[in-house]
């Protein structure tokens, strides 16, 4: 009896693991991506070029993680900017940057930069933090050179894989353009 009881329960016990896999395998990752900061310390600074592939960031970058089935949750920039005390702030306070995601029923928030310290390279930077407790889970850089929008799109999907490989591991970047 005790035999045919084990059974039943190892029984009831898979079906139980099989039923809760497929729920997560079926759970969406609610990320928010804000807007890209361009942090330009060359001799000719926020050229119209610069901050034309600073704006071209965000949206490459959520058209990258939709492809992996993300759900990219807005924030408008209105509301953005009023959690910002200023250029660099939500990039240097997870903690206010994920008390503003959590207001749109994000789970993470990407805050970005693109830190551009010569004409000839410049580096797409990321910070991937939780909100649940606001806490700095992925710190990604990614060298772009030149100011090419192939180049960029590259890096974009450069970043998008750092991203997916904290989170989900479901990206696959394009294999070539």
């Amino acid at each position: 009896m005790s035999l045919l009881i084990y059974s039943w329960l190892s029984r009831l016990f898979i079906a139980c693991l099989l039923c809760l896999t497929s729920l997560n395998a079926g759970a969406e990752t609610r990320i928010a991506i804000l807007d890209f900061e361009l942090k330009d310390l060359t001799l000719l600074p926020r050229t119209t070029t610069e901050i034309e592939r600073t704006a071209s960031i965000k949206p490459l970058l959520e058209t990258e993680l939709k492809k992996a089935d993300y759900v990219i949750i807005h924030i408008p920039l209105i509301d953005q900017n009023n959690a910002s005390g200023g250029v660099g702030y939500l990039f240097d306070h997870d903690d206010i940057a994920a008390s503003l995601a959590q207001q749109f029923g994000a789970e993470y928030v990407l805050v970005g930069r693109l830190h551009k310290p010569s004409f000839l390279f410049a580096y797409l930077m990321g910070h991937l933090i939780r909100v649940r407790d606001a806490k700095l889970i992925g710190n990604y850089v990614s060298e772009a050179k030149g100011p090419n929008k192939k180049l960029t799109i590259k890096t974009v999907e450069n970043l998008t894989v750092k991203i997916d490989r904290t989170l989900d591991q479901r990206y696959t970047p394009p294999s070539s353009h």
